[in-house]
């Protein structure tokens, strides 16, 4: 199962709670080097796949590979990995440094100063003596995130970091994530329901739906396929497809559930191909030009137009 470049491989994880399949075979593969950005709604087995990774929960079936390794091993790689899963546990009565000091010391992580890296890096510098009581949620997302770093982590793994940041945090959260991932070679493992900001930084993606894995798919491929188009409700897709590939010499379409063509020849030339499917009698219930975002692209996986 191993993989040279891969930092994470999972291999059929499943996980099931009861009667409740939380992970249903999932198989990712992430990169040294990827933002890998986890796409799903609420339920859909994120965190839970999160938690797998971590050590939090042990799978009810299924292989996980760390840097290469796995079994009695994996307690040595997650040595190299930060996390942040939900909002960590922290004493109210607290400080920011004191709150992170107290970590430092129950985990063993040398120097003083790395508090004070942790700090400035999230933004949390100037609290001073305000307790973590009086926090904002914005706050406590980024201390959660200054634990996760504590560690200089070879990988780092956020579940919804962006939770509860005004939109300069959300700003500043992902200028501190391009440059963990490109000036210090940290892999990262990210979900969100802002898919406009994963879509800024995400290097490759996996889509989740009720604890599968839809599909995963580089940054550069989902660009790709999100590219302007004409898109085509008609009536017979695979009729519609050999219809348009005779007639206007194109290769370039592709035939998606529910009898929907996107079509990325003749955007210009709306008028020509309705006319030409009307005449070879394919029923043509719509036609528009569209470019898909992130979420459009989700909605279509799922097959709804749900919220994420």
């Amino acid at each position: 199962m191993s993989d040279n470049a891969a930092v994470l491989v999972t291999c059929d994880l499943t996980r099931r709670y009861g009667s409740i399949m939380a992970l249903n075979g999932v198989t990712i593969t992430v990169c040294r080097g990827d933002i890998y950005g986890l796409v799903g709604r609420n339920g859909s087995g994120k965190t839970t796949l999160m938690r797998q990774i971590t050590g939090q929960s042990t799978p009810t079936f299924g292989e996980l590979e760390l840097f290469g390794v796995s079994g009695s091993t994996l307690p040595s790689q997650r040595s190299r990995t930060g996390a942040m899963i939900e909002t960590p546990s922290f004493s109210p009565f607290l400080t920011a440094r004191e709150n992170l000091e107290y970590y430092r010391l129950q985990r063993g992580i040398p120097g003083k100063e790395t508090v004070d890296e942790v700090l400035e890096l999230t933004g949390l510098q100037h609290t001073g003596k305000k307790k973590f009581k009086a926090f904002s949620l914005g706050m406590k997302q980024r201390l959660g995130l200054a634990l996760a770093l504590m560690n200089h982590p070879d990988f780092l793994i956020l579940d919804e970091p962006i939770n509860g940041l005004d939109p300069e945090g959300v700003v500043e959260f992902r200028a501190l994530m391009l440059k963990l991932n490109r000036e210090e070679g940290v892999t990262i493992l990210i979900s969100s329901h802002i898919l406009s900001e994963l879509s800024s930084i995400a290097t490759r993606y996996g889509f989740m739906e009720k604890g599968r894995l839809l599909e995963e798919i580089s940054a550069a491929d989902l660009h790709e396929k999100c590219r302007t188009c004409l898109r085509l409700t008609v009536d017979n897709g695979a009729k519609a497809a050999a219809v348009l590939e005779s007639a206007l010499g194109t290769s370039r379409l592709e035939v998606l559930p529910g009898n929907i063509i996107q079509l990325y020849d003749c955007l210009d030339q709306p008028q020509k191909v309705s006319a030409t499917l009307v005449q070879a009698g394919v029923g043509l219930l719509s036609l528009e030009q569209k470019s898909a975002d992130l979420e459009d692209y989700f909605l279509q996986l799922i097959g709804g137009n749900s919220h994420v």
